[in-house]
């Protein structure tokens, strides 16, 4: 595929009118945001201030960050903070568990920061997480949004013996803006990545991009055709938003009639699911991917 490099423009200013957030509300929101409040309760949800938040947890779904909040690796689009992690807790599975319980939650997504400095990648934590969900939530369906775990089989296998119900690694973005995007991470090894869960027994696959870096329409085609030749069943597409001035700047925001053309050529490619427009993030609509 040849693709023309174009002189990049400055960086729009101002956000659009589709990418206006509403406020949560609903009694079965209200609830929630009492109970991780009064038990200080750690979503992504709530410290990611993510756009979704009443739409999804008004459905009983909420996303949860295990192994702390310092990752080893600087990607130039995320919020989480770069450093040298804290020890790991041992007592997190039944904490996360216990939150889970407590809110009710009927599907939970679980995710973590990069652990390159630990020998297991923190797969241990991982595994030992799903397995505490199901002791004391055993109705609770489960999305692992998990690292690559430097792509290591053996890491990777202890997420496939605890089954949950879907496994996603996100691609973030495409192959050419990967190494600036992700820096540490790799496109082809994040691709193999789903490859091999799928062809070693995972039931349900899902990746996600960002958009609005700097790729072109038939970067985005071409990413998704990849994840449709590993097998992936669900493709997230939404927009990338700069979290602070240290990160890599918006180059431009995508139409809402551009998401929808996206999402038609996915379900075209054999998607079983495919959630694309501005304020789609990973964990959206959560709750359908497992069908």
């Amino acid at each position: 595929m040849s693709v023309v490099i174009k002189e990049n423009n400055a960086p729009p200013k101002g956000k659009p009118k589709w990418l206006r957030v509403k406020l949560p509300t609903g009694k079965k929101y209200t609830q929630l945001r009492s109970l991780v409040d009064k038990y200080d309760l750690h979503t992504i949800c709530t410290s990611g201030s993510c756009p979704n938040m009443g739409e999804c947890w008004g459905e009983g779904t909420a996303t949860f960050m295990i192994l702390g909040n310092i990752c080893t690796r600087s990607c130039g689009f995320c919020g989480v903070k770069t450093g040298r992690p804290e020890n790991v807790d041992w007592a997190e599975p039944e904490k996360v568990a216990r939150s889970i319980k407590i809110m009710g939650i009927k599907h939970a997504v679980i995710t973590s920061v990069d652990r390159d400095d630990l020998k297991d990648m923190g797969s241990i934590i991982w595994a030992e997480t799903v397995k505490a969900i199901r002791r004391m939530n055993p109705n609770t369906t489960l999305e692992t949004l998990i690292p690559d775990f430097q792509g290591i089989e053996k890491h990777l296998d202890r997420i496939i013996e605890v089954s949950p119900e879907v496994v996603s690694h996100n691609m973030e973005t495409v192959k050419r803006l990967t190494r600036e995007v992700r820096i540490q991470a790799k496109y082809e090894r994040s691709l193999e990545v789903l490859k091999y869960l799928r062809a070693n027994g995972v039931n349900r696959t899902k990746s996600g991009i960002m958009l609005g870096l700097g790729e072109f329409e038939e970067e985005v085609i071409h990413t998704m055709q990849d994840l449709r030749e590993a097998n992936v069943d669900v493709v997230t597409i939404g927009q990338y938003l700069q979290p602070s001035k240290k990160h890599l700047p918006v180059k431009e925001f995508i139409t809402p009639d551009q998401f929808k053309k996206y999402e038609e050529i996915g379900l075209e490619m054999g998607f079983r699911h495919v959630e694309s427009g501005a304020l789609v993030r990973s964990s959206y609509k959560a709750h359908k991917h497992i069908d």
